[in-house]
């Protein structure tokens, strides 16, 4: 096996929203792995904030504040970013929200918000950076979809339309961009313990003892499980896997429940 299949000396990785959560933790593996870390955020004071904990990490990242769901603005910061970095090989499409309201009681501006920005915020990133990919001879695209990519549950109608779409954008794109030396991959992540799910977390909480039950490995998952997937999908170890979603999930999709005793 060769001896550098996953190292990424000299590449450039833009990871949208990776001013927290589980984009820093990409990000932050990313850069362990040897790329030059670029990420934004729609917010000064997080861009901020993120640059000092990456630094605080010996990471030279570069914070960039602009909003992945606006075309113009995408498009004249990857310019910016190609012309102060590099151009970008490897784009992980994390930026994200999650809307939890019942369908009926949902606005169709709300609906549209998480699409704009989880499904075609991802689109408009990907059309950015894919003409210096192709001139640069390829390149690699990771989006972050979800368990609810495969699965409904209550309140997310609009996250999960989403997160549906994006495995379908990522298999599509995946087809039409092959032929350019460029990956389209996904990953899904299962439940992860983060700060925006501790109180979902506490001991004695139904949804804790729900995510528990229903994963096989009887955990939440943790940033760092996402570490190693991400640095293979952004590495030459994937050169041929292309329109696949890497589920990681402690085996959730694989189960179909433990069994009454």
């Amino acid at each position: 096996m060769e001896k550098d299949l996953f190292n990424l000396n000299g590449k450039i990785a833009l990871v949208t929203g990776a001013s927290y959560g589980i984009g820093m933790a990409m990000a932050k593996a990313l850069a362990r792995a040897g790329a030059t870390i670029v990420f934004n955020d729609r917010i000064s004071e997080k861009v901020k904030t993120a640059m000092e904990e990456y630094a605080a990490d010996g990471i030279n990242a570069r914070g960039y504040l602009f909003d992945v769901t606006d075309e113009k603005e995408v498009s004249l910061h990857i310019e910016k970013i190609t012309k102060e970095v590099g151009i970008i090989d490897i784009l992980v499409n994390n930026a994200g929200i999650i809307k939890r309201i019942p369908a009926l009681e949902m606005d169709v501006a709300e609906y549209r918000q998480v699409i704009d920005i989880d499904l075609t915020g991802p689109f408009i990133m990907s059309k950015a950076v894919a003409p210096g990919m192709i001139k640069k001879g390829g390149g690699k695209i990771i989006n972050i979809c979800s368990m609810m990519s495969e699965l409904g549950r209550e309140t997310v109608s609009a996250y999960a339309s989403a997160k549906g779409g994006l495995k379908m954008l990522t298999k599509n794109l995946a087809c039409e961009w092959a032929e350019f030396n460029i990956q389209v991959n996904g990953i899904g992540p299962g439940y992860i313990a983060t700060p925006q799910t501790a109180p979902l977390r506490e001991e004695g909480h139904p949804f804790n003892s729900f995510i528990i039950g229903r994963t096989p490995a009887a955990r939440w998952g943790t940033p760092e499980d996402l570490e190693g997937p991400v640095v293979f999908l952004a590495s030459k170890a994937s050169d041929f896997v292309n329109g696949h979603i890497l589920y990681v999930d402690g085996g959730i999709l694989a189960y179909i429940g433990k069994q009454p005793k």
